[in-house]
């Protein structure tokens, strides 16, 4: 008979089979755990709020969520004793954001990957007036009239407009003209609704009850299957192979955090995110359940970047 014990940084860890002692310490957690995060009511926040009643309960400890500015969270994470008790909710910007502008920290250097938490699916939408109904219709009309069709994007190197490029990069360098607002919530969704854009590859949640009144037309979801977000609607990649564009928000421990810690959090939070309760919740913010091994998040963040990255030095994007 064995049991699993995951115990403090510098304890022996491992199996301990019966009858034999641990060689030292508490087993983690034997603290409340600190989950910091981005400002309040951003999507890293939200994910971090659905998922710590859950952590709460797997660990038995409390777990508080603590809001920062996205650069100030990830260096206070970065600084922080490696010891699991201290966390990092984010997504995009954290895992991309070096490629676009100089960061205090370094995202693959001073962080340890958890778990991916959730993925954030786009969704390929175009106005009404546009005589197409499907990918490959866009595509073509798109090589049609050069420089005559405009997209809706907020911010440099926001999710729409990274999303679109790549779309128009993979799609055969497509000419489309980007349109930037202050917001995709506001502007640029107002914009593409009263027709002055054409097009946008953005988030689905806020476009969904546009698209369900017949304001938008949906053409394709950008995961790589088909999505709980968008039922019966066909993925780009069908169209365009090999494209997919997901926001991806995951959670990140400070670099040398015990791999035994790092392991206890995965097991647990796993289990979390494979519950119906909370895969609905998180469909409601808009999100996919994800989950995986560390080493998977860490060559997820990978690929991304070197995806991403060739967007950004091809379109020439370049934060303020």
């Amino acid at each position: 008979m064995s049991m699993r014990r995951f115990v403090t940084p510098g304890c022996l860890v491992g199996v301990i089979l019966l009858g034999a002692s641990m060689a030292c310490g508490q087993a983690y957690p034997s603290k409340p755990i600190r989950i910091v995060t981005s400002g309040a009511g951003g999507n890293p926040d939200i994910v971090a709020r659905l998922v710590a009643p859950g952590m709460s309960a797997a660990l038995g400890k409390p777990i508080v969520v603590d809001n920062h500015p996205d650069i100030i969270a990830a260096e206070l994470v970065s600084k922080a004793n490696p010891d699991g008790y201290i966390l990092l909710v984010a997504g995009g910007t954290f895992i991309i954001g070096r490629l676009m502008k100089e960061l205090p920290y370094d995202p693959v250097r001073e962080f340890s990957p958890v778990i991916l938490l959730v993925i954030s699916p786009n969704v390929l939408v175009v106005h009404p007036s546009l005589p197409v109904n499907s990918v490959k219709g866009l595509i073509a009309l798109a090589k049609s009239r050069p420089g005559q069709l405009n997209y809706a994007s907020s911010g440099v190197g926001g999710a729409a407009q990274l999303a679109t490029e790549l779309f128009k990069s993979m799609a055969g360098a497509l000419n489309i003209v980007r349109v930037n607002f202050r917001s995709m919530g506001a502007g640029g969704i107002e914009a593409l609704i009263a027709g002055e854009v054409q097009l946008t590859v953005s988030s689905v949640g806020p476009l969904l009850p546009h698209i369900k009144s017949g304001k938008l037309r949906a053409l394709a979801v950008t995961t790589s299957g088909p999505s709980q977000l968008a039922p019966g609607l066909p993925t780009v990649g069908e169209s365009v192979p090999g494209y997919v564009a997901v926001g991806m928000t995951g959670i990140f421990a400070p670099s040398r955090t015990p791999v035994a810690v790092i392991n206890r959090l995965n097991l647990e939070i796993m289990k979390v995110l494979g519950e119906a309760e909370i895969k609905e919740k998180f469909l409601n913010a808009g999100s996919e359940t994800a989950g995986n091994s560390p080493q998977e998040f860490a060559a997820a963040i990978e690929s991304e970047t070197a995806k991403w990255g060739k967007v950004i030095k091809d379109a020439g994007i370049k934060a303020d």
